[in-house]
């Protein structure tokens, strides 16, 4: 086991006969120890595997009503051991059932929580789960049709670093969300009810980090090949850490590149306006630009290695042309073969 789960509870909301939200709640918390850590095990393993997660915290509350603050409010009584955790995701159901009864759009949901740990962090993880119906062979072998959680097929969830939020009071990243495959939108309901705000965008950090990457070598003396080895360090970095599940460090970028002959990157990203944090989640679709090129567009999907760029692949602007030598084997086979067609 990757992860220590200290409690986990789940409550139901739905709609009544006349399409009223309701919340039924568990009075206690879950009891199948194996169940429940199998269960927490696998959705903490998918929800860290998903990519393009947003970040953000509990915003600021003022008489505006920027956000919501009852969620933080509980969450702080209950990490202070003035409501039990029960009572806190009770109070937890009630307010993403105020909230789901603003739109019209949600038949509702299981709502998970629970409290785990993982490695040297303690956690809150929120989701609000899908059942699924699926169909089983009895004894008897008649058929007959259940419904189980989708656990593999999650959209809704968010986890809390409680050890970031205690310790690191200005953090704008201590929780972290998944973002729906329309956007942001699609999950606005599930942030308001907790009161977060959006703080760190990764993908826009990841992005000004490989254009102040991009502007350090073209403003330095390397030669080609160095300038790919500067790009491959930090992409090989940026790998690493995303595999540990650890984030970008400025300063510690900055020291692997200078370890190769590349120094004072760490003053030239700072200095500029590229406006980077100094620690940042990884996005890898983002970085995977320092490695290779692609893009699609107009019937035509193009991608190759960046190392090809001025020898196998010519790149002209005026012509607004790309010259390829050395067709793939398999692309040349197909091209033959249509000419011989035609």
């Amino acid at each position: 086991m990757s992860i220590n789960v200290e409690q986990a509870i789940i409550h139901e909301i739905s709609q009544n006969s006349d399409g009223q939200m309701r919340c039924r709640l568990r009075p206690q918390p879950l009891l199948n120890g194996n169940a429940v850590e199998t269960m927490l095990e696998e959705l903490h393993q998918t929800y860290s595997s998903k990519a393009g997660k947003g970040f953000g915290f509990f915003g600021i509350h003022g008489d505006d009503g920027e956000a919501n603050p009852a969620f933080a409010e509980g969450l702080s009584a209950y990490r202070q051991g003035e409501l039990g955790f029960v009572e806190f995701s009770a109070k937890a159901g009630e307010l993403l059932m105020d909230e789901l009864s603003k739109y019209d759009f949600s038949q509702g949901g299981f709502l998970l929580m629970s409290t785990y740990t993982s490695i040297a962090n303690e956690y809150l993880f929120v989701a609000l789960l899908n059942a699924k119906s699926s169909m089983t062979v009895l004894d008897d072998m008649e058929l007959t049709q259940n419904n189980h959680l989708d656990l593999s097929n999650i959209q809704l969830a968010a986890r809390i670093d409680l050890t970031e939020w205690q310790v690191e009071k200005d953090s704008k990243k201590y929780i972290s969300f998944i973002r729906g495959r329309a956007g942001r939108k699609v999950a606005d309901f599930f942030l308001d009810f907790m009161g977060c705000v959006e703080g760190i965008n990764p993908k826009a950090q990841n992005k000004n980090l490989m254009n102040a990457v991009e502007d350090f070598v073209a403003s330095s003396e390397l030669t080609k090949e160095e300038r790919q080895q500067c790009r491959d360090k930090v992409f090989d970095y940026c790998t690493e850490r995303f595999d540990a599940g650890a984030e970008i460090e400025m300063k510690d970028l900055a020291d692997e590149l200078a370890d190769g002959g590349m120094e004072s990157f760490y003053d030239f990203a700072k200095g500029g306006d590229y406006d980077l944090e100094e620690e940042f989640p990884v996005d890898k679709a983002t970085l995977r630009q320092l490695k290779k090129f692609s893009g699609t567009g107009g019937g035509v999907t193009l991608s190759f290695d960046g190392v090809h760029l001025g020898e196998r692949v010519i790149y002209d602007p005026v012509s607004d042309t790309i010259l390829i030598k050395g067709v793939p084997a398999n692309l040349k086979d197909q091209l033959d073969r249509r000419l011989k067609g035609e």
